[in-house]
């Protein structure tokens, strides 16, 4: 982490820039997000709830777990992290616990959301929020507990499925009276939605690109049109590895071979580029026994 990279995130996400920001479940896909090119990481908690547990998004990672993975991307990338920190895994006491975790561990900013802890996946049924008085006391202890005042704090709020668009407009609005620099409405159900929360909330503000979820799924430019500073596409490479990993297993599993699918694979040495091997074997050489 570094005062630079938070100067860095803040003025990339300016209202209308429609960054696009990819999301990494480990430390190997932040560094793909990298030498792709994109200036910004998004660290999801979906993300690693699937490929670490092999579980759902249904608040079953801990803030440790969370914050050690921060730490690998952190050591593995240089651009800034948003680090998903769900509901801050309890009550304002432990959101605090967790902000200094993920800043120590190497976030740029810290995403929050309003929703009874254990969460749910945004687009999931059955979510459940907590009174916008709580939220806006565990925005308020973020924005203390932070180091570094650049850290960026993002509010999100799950509202509009659970008490309505107009409700999930106001506490946005609450969120951001109460500190919080950049704001979320997860899973508008429209594009009028879209286009209402910049409008109606000037400023700086995230949206939520998922490959079945609830949100219509406009292209960039529509989106950084309509105002949006930042697009995240939270699970998008991981969706499209897991689905590589079942064709590939099916395809081996019915015929016992590689032999035909050869082409769909990274290649060894493109493989060893992308974990930085060249680095590291300077580094031993380097440290070798004379």
């Amino acid at each position: 982490m570094s005062s630079s990279s938070h100067r860095t995130l803040a003025d990339l996400l300016s209202p209308g820039a429609g960054l696009v920001i990819p999301g990494a479940a480990n430390a190997l896909a932040a560094r793909m997000v990298e030498d792709a090119g994109f200036p910004v990481v998004y660290l999801t908690g979906a993300g690693i709830a699937n490929s670490w547990l092999g579980a759902p998004d249904m608040g079953l990672t801990t803030a440790t777990e969370v914050a050690a993975h921060i730490a690998a991307c952190r050591e593995a990338v240089t651009i800034p992290i948003v680090a998903d920190g769900d509901t801050g895994f309890g009550n304002a006491m432990n959101l605090v616990r967790t902000v200094r975790l993920f800043e120590r561990a190497g976030a740029d900013a810290i995403q929050l959301e309003d929703q009874v802890f254990p969460k749910r996946c945004g687009h999931f049924d059955g979510k459940a929020v907590i009174p916008a008085a709580a939220m806006v006391q565990k925005i308020k202890a973020a924005v203390d507990a932070r180091a570094d005042a650049r850290l960026l704090v993002i509010a999100r709020t799950d509202a509009r499925a659970v008490e309505g668009f107009d409700a999930a407009i106001d506490r946005a609005a609450a969120y951001r009276e109460a500190g919080a620099d950049v704001l979320f409405v997860e899973a508008p159900a429209s594009e009028a939605e879209l286009r209402a929360i910049p409008e109606r909330l000037p400023g700086p503000h995230l949206c939520n690109v998922v490959h079945g979820g609830k949100t219509p799924m406009l292209p960039r430019a529509v989106l950084a049109g309509i105002g949006y500073a930042g697009i995240l596409y939270a699970n998008a490479a991981l969706q499209a590895a897991m689905l590589a990993m079942q064709k590939t297993l099916a395809h081996l599993a019915r015929e016992g071979s590689l032999a035909g699918i050869e082409d769909t694979l990274i290649g060894f040495p493109e493989r060893q580029a992308a974990v930085d091997m060249a680095r590291w074997s300077g580094i031993e050489r380097r440290y070798a026994e004379p």
